[in-house]
């Protein structure tokens, strides 16, 4: 399990990656009180992370906090976990720092966090391996900053952090006369975080959609599947001038994709 730091505390008394498991509250522990709400990663999106470039998005959330727990003694901060529970995760990321926050009453307080992936292949800290594509749930952290304590809560919502992915196109031959074969070929590919590089996507669901010149919508035509190596390939009739495009749903890996239209001159 890889737990990156997600919370620094002041003077560096405390950061959430020496621990390798969240410790469960401490009795007494003063911050057992904070909690948090309105967690909201990527103003709700999915995280799509390509094969080597670091990706930063935005999180919001609140913190509620006892009188007599000031705002400064601690700090706090979002992260994805997997696991049955926050406190007994099998996999967590969190952001690079801990997040900013407002006081919009003496005890609530309104907060920003940036939080970072990074592919296992990059040159940084390795975030990112295949295997963590997928559902992620969503939980946050509150830490003391003289490191005496510690707050998690978890099931605050759920978060899908995918492999970025390609789609191509091509109808040949062109031009082609009306009533002759027309073979449309194309990629399915997606990010590969260990290598850095792209992959292709095997044994997925692709439609292949139509639009005659002049129309403004496609149509699906048929579906496809991936081959092992996540090549497309099939043929159609040529009927008339138009657009071919191949169309990926997407799944809770990988985001879903349109290839641009591909122009089919029929004579």
């Amino acid at each position: 399990m890889r737990i990156r730091a997600t919370v620094a505390a002041v003077s560096g008394a405390l950061a959430l990656s020496a621990f390798a498991v969240p410790a469960a509250q401490a009795a007494g522990n003063p911050l057992s009180a904070v909690t948090f709400s309105n967690v909201v990663v990527n103003a709700g999106k999915n995280i799509v992370v390509g094969p080597t470039a670091q990706v930063t998005v935005t999180a919001t959330y609140t913190v509620t906090h006892p009188a007599t727990v000031s705002a400064s003694s601690f700090q706090s901060g979002p992260v994805l976990y997997r696991g049955t529970s926050i406190t007994a995760p099998t996999d967590m990321l969190g952001g690079d720092g801990p997040g900013t926050c407002t006081a919009s009453s003496s005890t609530v307080l309104k907060c920003t966090a940036k939080l970072q992936y990074r592919p296992a292949s990059s040159d940084e800290t390795e975030d990112l391996f295949n295997d963590e594509a997928g559902a992620w749930k969503v939980g946050a952290v509150a830490v003391a900053t003289n490191g005496s304590n510690i707050k998690w809560q978890g099931d605050l919502g759920a978060k899908n952090v995918q492999r970025l992915s390609k789609l191509t196109v091509n109808a040949s031959p062109e031009p082609v006369k009306k009533g002759k074969t027309i073979t449309v070929t194309g990629a399915l590919t997606r990010a590969n975080w260990d290598s850095g590089k792209y992959a292709g996507y095997a044994t997925q669901p692709v439609k292949l959609q139509f639009k005659k010149k002049g129309a403004t919508a496609y149509t699906t035509v048929k579906t496809v599947k991936t081959s092992s190596t996540g090549a497309l390939k099939t043929t159609v009739t040529a009927s008339a001038d138009g657009y071919y495009r191949y169309v990926f749903a997407g799944t809770t890996t990988t985001p879903a994709v349109n290839a641009a239209g591909d122009f089919i001159d029929v004579q």
